[in-house]
């Protein structure tokens, strides 16, 4: 099994915009040739996980990304968008199948505790997700536990939507509140990135977007690349 070192997270360059693959944006058919690809470019590969329910999409699986642990050493971020009844039995399923960063929802808050720290037990980073609609202050209580926060701009688990109005406010806060903790929490937007929104994003305060088509669409995926890396 392929990993990356240990310290991975401590090694980003948050100098400059981290580059955050979303594999839902890949070829589907061949998403091993996908990460080959894009290995130059990405910092982190983003899976994101749906059971249907707590988001309309039916989304990756444990066996799916054992078989991108051994196809790449980029860290593998999976974002569980799940209903509290499974999210503990999905955490264990997707460490064991080689994630190196587990994403859960503020909106888990009933499991929250519980899986935050078997995640930590699991020696693996930790985030948190805030659907675009939840309010932000109720991750204040959560910063000390995780690594990465993410923020959606759009509607859960739709493609294709453009940025919510309140995006750029909200991430603004989310510096301050980041700020104020003390703690490194790497700040991530999610939903709606496009070429015009970006550069918006990234003055908000957002250290790393998650790319989906704007990179796995691009026709140049390296000057695309150059020119993201020049707004940091």
């Amino acid at each position: 099994m392929t990993r990356p070192p240990e310290n991975w997270l401590e090694r980003l360059d948050r100098s400059r915009l981290v580059a955050e693959f979303s594999m839902w944006s890949a070829d589907l058919g061949n998403l091993v040739a996908a990460c080959e690809a894009i290995e130059p470019y990405a910092d982190i590969l983003h899976l994101d996980v749906a059971d249907g329910h707590f988001a309309p999409a039916l989304l990756f699986f444990p066996d799916l990304v054992a078989r991108l642990r051994r196809a790449t050493r980029k860290p593998l971020h999976v974002h569980l968008m799940v209903d509290d009844a499974v999210l503990l039995s999905q955490v264990e399923q997707f460490a064991e199948a080689g994630t190196d960063l587990i994403s859960i929802h503020l909106e888990n808050a009933a499991v929250a505790d519980r899986a935050l720290a078997r995640i930590a037990e699991l020696g693996l980073a930790a985030g948190m997700v805030l659907r675009v609609e939840t309010a932000l202050e109720g991750v204040a209580a959560y910063l000390d536990r995780i690594d990465m926060l993410t923020l959606l701009g759009t509607a859960i688990g739709v493609k294709g939507q453009g940025l919510d109005r309140s995006a750029k406010a909200r991430l603004e806060a989310a510096r301050g509140l980041i700020a104020a903790s003390g703690r490194p929490v790497l700040l991530a937007a999610d939903g709606g990135i496009r070429d015009t929104t970006v550069p918006l994003l990234r003055a908000a305060g957002a250290q790393t977007v998650v790319l989906g088509s704007l990179a796995f669409g691009a026709p140049d995926l390296g000057a695309r690349m150059a020119w993201l890396r020049d707004l940091g």
